[in-house]
């Protein structure tokens, strides 16, 4: 099953195994709030300087030690599973990692999942987790539930323009060079935690062609589940989810929801992120 979450919608009142994640997996709040998951925001900060972009940090060791702390009460001291942006990506899973060691003592601690992956792709493993959460699971049958849906996933980004991404030191400077030089339309995909340039093209057409192409590939003739992820880039996303839900095969489903601010930043205007869990 791709999408159990879909059936099962067990509401914070009735989830013992707490799921935390951050504000990078882009979760709508409504489906975080029927799921009982709780989202943390990142630290998004405007520049000092005029004219200069805003800036981003993780959350902090004691952050977290906090929300954790708050979550293991709301459960019962059941445990808390965390599924935070990718450790190359952020200091937010070190922070995750030094906060969990608190509670080393509780019979059901905080387990850190390392996601090495960011936007609904974590998303979807929160909300496969909580389901399992939900259903009465324990800490490890919920991990075990996110994992399963995090090695199903891949996560590609189309972006307009690679200067955010340079900047913040996300992409190669290489990789942003080249790109910049053929004036293309790059895709980049999430790879062992770090974004990579998957394929240039010289129009956001052919780039959402070569992104559809992968996604059906990698299909292979099974059920996806499609999230996208845009920012000011709505009528462009809605034409990637037509064409996508006009060659995926029967039983995929598809959601496009608001970048979160925390990607926006670095992916600039007219980005859309292509979050994919494939069937096992």
């Amino acid at each position: 099953m791709v999408f159990g979450w879909v059936e099962h919608r067990p509401g914070d009142a009735l989830v013992p195994v707490r799921i935390v994640t951050d504000s990078s997996s882009c979760l709508p709040h409504d489906t975080a709030e029927e799921l009982g998951i709780k989202v943390l925001d990142l630290h998004v900060m405007p520049s000092e300087e005029s004219g200069e972009e805003a800036h981003t940090a993780g959350l902090t060791a004691l952050e977290l030690v906090a929300a954790y702390a708050r979550q293991l009460e709301r459960g019962g001291d059941e445990g808390v599973v965390a599924l935070h942006l990718s450790k190359d990506l952020s200091s937010t899973y070190a922070s995750a990692e030094s906060a969990a060691a608190v509670f080393d003592d509780v019979a059901e601690p905080v387990r850190v999942v390392e996601t090495s992956t960011i936007g609904m792709c974590v998303g979807a493993a929160a909300m496969a987790a909580a389901t399992v959460a939900g259903q009465g699971g324990s800490v490890d049958e919920c991990v075990e539930a996110a994992s399963s849906t995090l090695e199903r996933s891949e996560m590609f980004l189309y972006v307009d323009k690679v200067e955010g991404l340079r900047k913040s030191g996300r992409l190669s400077t290489t990789d942003a060079l080249v790109s910049a030089a053929l004036a293309t339309r790059p895709i980049m995909q999430i790879k062992g935690g770090r974004i990579e340039l998957a394929a240039k093209t010289r129009t956001q057409t052919k780039a959402f062609a070569k992104l559809i192409e992968l996604i059906v590939t990698r299909a292979n003739s099974r059920p996806v589940f499609i999230a996208l992820q845009e920012h000011q880039a709505s009528e462009a996303a809605a034409r990637l989810s037509e064409a996508m839900e006009s060659v995926l095969p029967e039983g995929s489903t598809f959601m496009t929801v608001p970048m979160s601010e925390v990607l926006a930043v670095h992916a600039g205007p007219g980005s859309i992120a292509v979050s994919a869990v494939f069937s096992e």
